[in-house]
């Protein structure tokens, strides 16, 4: 088996989210244990967030006469 290849077979084609290069099998999905800290830093450092959307606090009242 090739030392470039998967398990299953197929040859690693992915590249690294932060720099391009071809991952690592070791540090996958990145290239290296540097990308890899990189990437932990965006995101304690807040470059990376997932949308939310907040919840109006009204919507979670019950109406005055209804429910519990």
């Amino acid at each position: 088996m090739a030392a470039d290849a998967h398990p299953g077979g197929s040859a690693s084609s992915a590249a690294c989210p932060i720099c391009g290069r071809a991952a690592e099998p070791r540090f996958r999905p990145f290239c290296s244990a540097r990308c890899r800290d990189q990437d932990l830093l965006n995101w304690l450092d807040g470059r990376y967030a997932v949308p939310a959307i907040e919840a109006d606090p009204e919507e979670d009242e019950p109406e005055p006469g209804q429910g519990a």
